[in-house]
């Protein structure tokens, strides 16, 4: 099944990691490849303890807030090709492309590159794609979609990113 977590909202990721979770707690090997992301979040650092959930992040230390430079693109191709592997070997239940979605928006990856892994994911594999705007395209591919709505964010008063909470 194909799952997208999408939207404005804060909880894409989180909730993707819930889902992880759960997954490993019912025994469930998962794989979770982070494009955008090249830091120690504070979530990894959870994950590290569950022998069944495996990260590698395909980004440098700082989320992208500009135009894509050459590292960008090439860690991105990385990541597909680590995706396309894990996904070939079935040694993983569940698969996550964490910030996928808006790595597609940014055409850091290409859209029909995403596609044809869906395309050849094998049943037997959950497959999850977060980040905002999520294309038409994957949604009519979709199992599941959610759509994080913000009605309300500290950041609209000013207050930062809190460690453990943001981050």
């Amino acid at each position: 099944m194909i799952h997208i977590y999408t939207g404005e909202g804060k909880g894409k990721t989180t909730a993707a990691f819930g889902l992880a979770i759960r997954a490993a707690g019912a025994g469930l090997n998962v794989y979770i490849g982070q494009f955008l992301k090249g830091k120690n979040y504070s979530e990894l650092n959870s994950l590290k303890k569950l022998k069944n959930i495996k990260v590698e992040q395909f980004g440098t230390k700082c989320f992208i807030g500009k135009k894509p430079q050459a590292q960008d693109l090439a860690l991105a191709e990385k990541g597909l090709n680590r995706i396309r592997e894990i996904i070939k070997s079935r040694q993983f239940d569940v698969v996550i492309l964490d910030e996928a979605n808006i790595a597609i928006y940014l055409k850091i990856l290409k859209l029909n590159d995403v596609l044809e892994i869906i395309k050849c994911c094998p049943s037997c594999v959950e497959l999850i794609l977060t980040g905002r705007y999520a294309p038409e395209a994957l949604k009519k591919r979709a199992d599941y979609i959610t759509e994080m709505k913000e009605i309300k964010h500290p950041f609209q008063k000013n207050i930062t990113g809190r460690k453990g909470i943001e981050f």
